[in-house]
């Protein structure tokens, strides 16, 4: 065998023996020589008759297209191989023509019979690739020809082949505008497809092609949502960025009563105080209007498909795409409830662990979204700490992360970091670091003098570019309050020996002039020593040493007459004009001539007038108008292609436009479904009416929209939706008591063949009917009482399908139902609150307890009673406001443990008010609410009188985002305001949940790792039996008892208010009085701070 058989061997590896072997002789592979012709031996395989030839020479050349070198020379010889009737040789064959296509358009067009053909081969592989060559030749000759073979692949069998026609369209949109409304047609039926693969490119096709025809999507929305978990995951990209902005066109804001809440309270006035023009008779007018506005305004019911979305988006968090990961954070930001947006953090702080370029993009969103809402990535503060191996553009990303999440709480942390951040080698990131300590202390006043010595120190740095930027950033800070750092001001004028930064000796030379009356002494002789060096300075410190001079000269003239008049001889002659211009300007105001005018008067106020102190916000503050995870986002610009986010809508649009036709078999069969599952549902199967709209997402709910099938069921969902948005009228308010009477009639008629006698349906309808009438009237008295508010909404929503469901679970015999009776009036007694002021609905109470003890059924009344009934002497007060400061006003707080009717997600507060003076107290109200974000307060009705000597007790509600940061609020009266603010102890923040000993093990098995803190701890004398532990564990922290089989241990469990996160606590003790504590929580910072306060309830 030769040697270049021996080569040939060695590079191809596949010809077998006895065939002829055509290959790269390396012989003849003289690159400079002239006659080199390349790819002869490639050629000359691929003319063989010998398929295994012709499919070695197709994989070595697209190995060389793979590698990116250039293979168009053979096109001829690929493009004759396209009629090949071996599949493999062919598919690599249009994967050559694809790519060489567009470049080689005239001898495509002489094989466009044999893509035709290849467009009818039984193979589903070769259909799609002589589609994708054929919408590859950009030529508009053959535009009817892709046109046709674009609708016959939209109905083809293949879904594979049908993705191929849906990436096909925006080929030929962009080749032919024209053919626009044909496309649109096959967008329509595509749309309509059902299968996973397809959904993704057909979306693609829709945003490039007609992005403004919304109509298309309204009855695929359901599907698409759907879909979006199993629809590959650049498919997913597209298909949520399109969703987003559709859910901002169809549905309303759930953020909106408070952010009008919010705007109404912080009333922004303009800088120059233009509203002292208007009346104060005009601005009563308008608030009285803006209140009026507020209370009219219908509570907020979140859209079953807006939740939908939100509820299907959810799990894609935990994808490992990082784009998916982004597409699902920026929909929560521009979509869902501020309680619910908290969910993403989580999500994308996981992607900081990612490559560097991923790291970029996520940190640019996060700055923009902790400018808007701080709360959400305040517990991964942590994880913003900046790595030594971060590259620069990181590292300013992250420090602009750490600034904007900076409060009064973390400040002291965060400029530990900063302060080793400084001693870093990298300059620009030190000079970021100084910047921003600079609006650290801008924003936190408490901080100011802190900072500001800490850059004073900073001033002594051996490297100038430190020392250069602390000189800046010091510049700011002292322009707040320039009296009191006139030592600083005196220090840093020293610093212009030494210093050549020009911009810090231009900050220098600024504040030197701007509070020369502070340094009289000083001042002269620093424009001294810089006339002497004027000619060799920057023009950005020449400028300053003109400005400097003009403003010594109007103070001071005796001393620096004839410097100024030596400076300004000067920059009279400067190269630069600007200087020449600044020059004569300031002589013809300080130095008033016969020709000077009118405005050498007025020198003084102009040059020495009060300036604003300087305003160092976040260069990421104006961003968030772009969409979040765009391109333009990204770059600060709107990028090619970007479409805007749409704003709200005011009113909502019809929602049955997403409904679909059923055809009528299918009805019958979903409706016959439908009644065996409702007589086999248990009574609280329904959990949406009882969470309400701003319910996690990931909350199980029974509505009929979430599924494509049973659209009858949605139908009439959006249509009593409708119902409940319009003002009640009467008509409405019959149709909903036939409604409910239909329901009870079907119960009673399921009912008959277990319970024999008619008389017991008939009491039974009656006392629903007396529920229905006491629950209405009940409901009206609150809406008139106060505000319309989302919770009212929902509790009226959860009574109802509680009174629907009523009958349905009153099946079983008698002795069952007076138990069940017993139960609920025990829970009424015990959750009835003993100083509340508002009217809770009987109704309410009565579904609350009656959910709570069809849970807790299997368990006895033993186990039970320590759990739910909380002696009032535990509960402790809080002081909310002193008599003495309160001038005469003292209040007091306690958290009653009791839930809060109008609103589920809030914490109940007890305020007591005494009025110790001699006169009597008016118009005792809450006004301004200053929170933190995410927070929300629901008022206590105004006290319009408290008589001396008298005492009052209001309940508010408080929902601290499971949070112990303080609520900051003011208290108002007729005459005074006082700043009051409430803090709950951890313990607060908890509802009691009744869970059975296994469902507490299979919950704390799921809370393992990170979600566990466990201590051990020597119990008191006092608190070694049961009953003693039980009740001060009990007493810290608001959980119920768990059942358990073992004597050495007391299980407790619970859910925090806000978000629902299972808090599980264990206490097994053993000998001589040697315990362990056990707390299983998500949230591990409330673990931490359950786990003090039950060590020291248990050891005190």
């Amino acid at each position: 065998m030769s040697a270049s058989s021996a080569f040939n061997e060695e590079k191809m590896g596949s010809s077998s023996v006895g065939e002829a072997e055509y290959a790269y002789d390396p012989v003849s592979g003289k690159i400079f020589s002239s006659d080199y012709n390349r790819h002869d031996d490639l050629k000359e395989m691929l003319d063989s008759n010998k398929d295994s030839l012709k499919l070695e020479a197709m994989k070595r050349i697209v190995a060389m297209i793979a590698r990116g070198k250039n293979a168009s020379d053979l096109f001829p010889a690929v493009v004759k191989n396209v009629a090949c009737k071996n599949i493999e040789v062919k598919k690599l064959v249009y994967v050559y023509l694809v790519r060489y296509a567009e470049e080689q358009q005239d001898l495509a067009l002489l094989s466009i019979s044999t893509f035709q053909r290849g467009l009818k081969d039984p193979n589903q592989l070769i259909r799609a690739s002589a589609l994708r060559v054929l919408s590859s030749i950009r030529v508009t000759i053959i535009v009817p020809i892709m046109m046709l073979a674009i609708k016959e692949a939209a109905s083809d069998m293949s879904p594979y082949v049908r993705k191929t026609a849906a990436h096909a369209i925006p080929k030929l949109y962009s080749l032919d505008p024209e053919q626009k409304d044909q496309l649109i047609e096959v967008i329509e039926k595509l749309l309509a497809d059902k299968t996973t693969l397809v959904a993704g490119s057909v979306v693609m096709a829709f945003e490039e092609v007609c992005p403004e025809r919304i109509d298309l999507i309204h009855k695929n929305y359901r599907k698409l949502c759907n879909l979006l978990i199993d629809v590959e995951e650049w498919g997913q990209v597209v298909i949520i960025n399109m969703l987003t902005r559709y859910a901002r066109t169809q549905f309303l804001n759930p953020n909106l009563n408070e952010s009008l809440l919010e705007d109404g309270g912080s009333g922004d006035k303009t800088f120059y105080g233009s509203d002292e023009d208007e009346d104060d008779d005009e601005k009563e007018n308008k608030e009285k209007a803006e209140a009026a506005a507020l209370a009219k305004r219908k509570p907020y019911v979140m859209d079953p498909d807006h939740r939908l979305l939100l509820r299907n988006t959810k799990p894609l968090l935990q994808s490992r795409n990082a784009a998916v990961v982004m597409a699902v954070a920026q929909l929560y930001f521009h979509l869902a409830p501020k309680a619910e947006v908290g969910v993403i953090a989580k999500a994308l702080v996981r992607l900081l662990r990612s490559h560097s370029e991923v790291q970029f993009v996520v940190l640019q969103n996060v700055a923009t979204m902790t400018i808007r809402r701080r709360g959400m990535f305040e517990p991964y503060l942590k994880s913003f700490y900046i790595r030594s191996t971060d590259p620069t553009l990181i590292k300013i990303l992250k420090l602009e992360v750490l600034t904007n999440l900076a409060n009064e709480t973390n400040i002291s942390t965060i400029l530990r970091e900063f302060q080793t951040y400084i001693k870093s080698m990298d300059k620009d990131f030190v000079a970021a670091t100084i910047q921003a300590i600079g609006r650290c202390a801008t924003n936190i006043g408490e901080v100011r003098d802190t900072c500001l010595n800490g850059l004073v120190q900073l001033l002594s740095n051996r490297d100038e570019l430190v020392v250069a930027e602390s000189v800046v950033v010091i510049k700011k800070l002292l322009q707040m309050q320039p009296e009191k750092h006139s030592d600083i001001i005196k220090h840093m004028a020293k610093l212009t020996d030494n210093i050549q930064v020009p911009m810090a000796r231009a900050s220098i030379l600024w504040l030197i002039g701007e509070y020369c009356e502070h340094v009289p002494k000083i001042a002269p002789d620093v424009l001294r020593k810089m006339a002497k060096s004027f000619t060799y300075e920057e023009d950005i410190v020449k400028l300053q040493i003109l400005n400097l001079a003009a403003k010594l000269y109007l103070t001071n003239s005796k001393q620096t007459k004839l410097l100024t008049q030596y400076v300004l001889n000067l920059a009279k002659y400067d190269q630069n004009y600007d200087i020449r211009d600044r020059a004569r300007f300031i002589r013809q105001l300080i130095v008033p001539t016969e020709k000077s005018g009118a405005l050498s008067k007025y020198a003084k106020k102009l040059f020495l007038a009060l300036k604003p102190a300087p305003v160092l916000e976040s260069p990421f503050k104006d961003r968030d108008h772009f969409q979040l995870g765009s391109l333009s986002h990204l770059l600060n610009a709107k990028a090619g292609g970007y479409q805007e986010l749409p704003d709200w809508p005011e009113a909502a649009p019809d929602p049955s436009v997403r409904n679909v036709e059923v055809p009528e078999w299918t009805k019958c069969s979903s409706r016959e479904k439908r009644k065996e599952k409702k007589v086999e549902k248990p009574f609280y199967s329904d959990s949406e009416g009882e969470s309400g709209p701003t319910e996690s997402a990931d909350s199980e709910t029974n509505s009929a929209s979430a599924s494509d099938s049973a659209s009858d069921s949605e139908q009439s969902r959006s249509s009593s939706e409708s119902e409940e948005s319009d003002e009640g009228s009467e008509s409405e308010e019959e149709k909903e008591n036939k409604n409910k009477k239909k329901v009870v009639k079907k119960a009673v008629k399921e009912s008959e063949s277990e319970q024999s006698s008619e008389e017991e349906n008939r009491k039974l309808e009656k006392k629903i009917k007396q529920q229905e009438k006491d629950s209405e009237t009940v409901s009206d008295d609150e809406e008139s009482d106060s505000e319309s508010s989302q919770s009212t909404s929902e509790d009226s929503e959860s009574e109802a399908e509680v009174k629907k469901k009523a009958p349905v679970s009153r099946t079983p015999p008698k002795p069952v139902k007076k138990e069940k009776k017993e139960m609920s009036l025990l829970d009424l007694d015990d959750f009835e609150p003993a100083t509340s002021p508002q009217v809770t609905p009987i109704s309410t109470l009565l579904s609350n307890s009656l959910v709570t003890d069809l849970e807790g059924l299997s368990l006895s009344d033993s186990v039970l009673a320590p759990s739910t009934i909380t002696p009032s002497g535990t509960l402790k007060s809080y002081e909310l406001l002193h008599r003495i400061t309160g001038e005469g006003l003292s209040v007091e707080y306690c958290f009653g443990r009791q839930p809060f009717s109008p609103d589920a997600n809030m914490v109940a507060v007890q305020l007591q008010f005494t009025n110790n003076s001699t006169s009597e107290t008016k118009n005792l109200h809450m006004k301004d609410v200053k929170l933190q974000s995410g927070m929300r307060v629901k008022e206590f009705p105004e006290i319009e009188l408290l008589p001396a000597g008298d005492t009052a007790s209001a309940v508010m509600g408080i929902d601290f985002c499971d949070s112990t940061q303080a609520a900051n609020l003011q208290l108002c009266t007729s005459t005074r305001k006082f700043f009051v603010s409430i803090q709950p102890p951890v313990g607060e923040l908890m509802r009691p949940v009744f869970l059975t000993e296994n469902e507490f093990k299979r919950e704390q098995g799921q809370l393992m790792g990170m979600n566990e803190l466990t201590e051990k701890l020597i119990l008191d004398a006092k608190y070694r039996n049961e009953h003693a532990i039980v009740q001060r564990v009990t007493t810290a922290a608001h959980l119920s008892r768990v059942p358990c089989g073992s004597d050495n241990e007391c299980r407790f469990a619970g859910r925090t208010v806000t978000s629902g996160s299972l808090v599980l606590v264990t206490v097994a003790t053993g000998e001589e009085g040697v315990a362990q504590l056990t707390v299983n929580c998500e949230k591990m910072v409330i673990g931490t701070m359950l786990v003090k306060d039950i060590l020291l309830a248990l050891t005190q």
